[in-house]
């Protein structure tokens, strides 16, 4: 693994550099986002845990080494943060189906031919959210980490502080999941993308 100039930039925090945390903050935030998005349906909520994650990067600044990628030890504090919101269940209320507001997921691109195409795409999409609501929180964190930030096992391992074994238990559980859940469309396994190998 080549030098990680994210971990250069947390460690350049650590010694007081103000400014190397905005550029994490510049570089990262959007990523935040849409990873906060897959675990709440609401996107003043996504926006608010997203900065929160911020926050909590902030205050842990002390406890990082440079022993994993920065982007490690970042989705860490957003997995924490994230599973946390879903045991509080704060969101719940706000959470109904079809109310969605943010914007479309990065996997169904939206350049369909015709009418009966974007429908198609749109209803694929409503199915991978409610599929992502109805999982087990670690069940969640790890398929979209694995599917959607393409995140190894080893790392997600180190994310959700478990072995990769669990990891690949976790993801093959969600996927069959998807499986069963996205079965009426096409090629249901790759609107979750392709699995990592450990």
């Amino acid at each position: 693994m080549g030098p990680d100039p994210d971990a250069a930039l947390m460690l350049a925090f650590q010694q007081g550099d103000e400014g190397a945390f905005r550029t994490l903050f510049e570089r990262h935030a959007p990523a935040m986002f849409a990873f906060c998005h897959h675990f709440v349906r609401d996107a003043a909520r996504a926006e608010e845990l997203a900065q929160d994650v911020f926050v909590n990067l902030y205050r842990a600044r002390d406890r990082y080494r440079p022993t994993a990628r920065f982007k490690t030890f970042l989705y860490r504090v957003a997995s924490n943060h994230c599973l946390n919101e879903l045991r509080r269940r704060e969101h719940a209320a706000r959470q109904e189906p079809g109310t969605d507001d943010a914007p479309d997921l990065d996997s169904f691109p939206s350049g369909a031919a015709g009418p009966e195409e974007v429908a198609h795409g749109k209803a694929l999409e409503g199915a991978v959210r409610e599929l992502l609501a109805r999982l087990p929180g670690k069940q969640r964190a790890a398929l979209v980490l694995c599917r959607f930030e393409g995140l190894s096992y080893q790392e997600i391992a180190q994310v959700l502080e478990t072995s990769p074994s669990a990891v690949k238990s976790l993801v093959h559980r969600a996927t069959v999941a998807a499986a069963e859940a996205l079965r009426a469309f096409e090629a249901p396994l790759d609107a979750v993308g392709t699995s990592h190998d450990p």
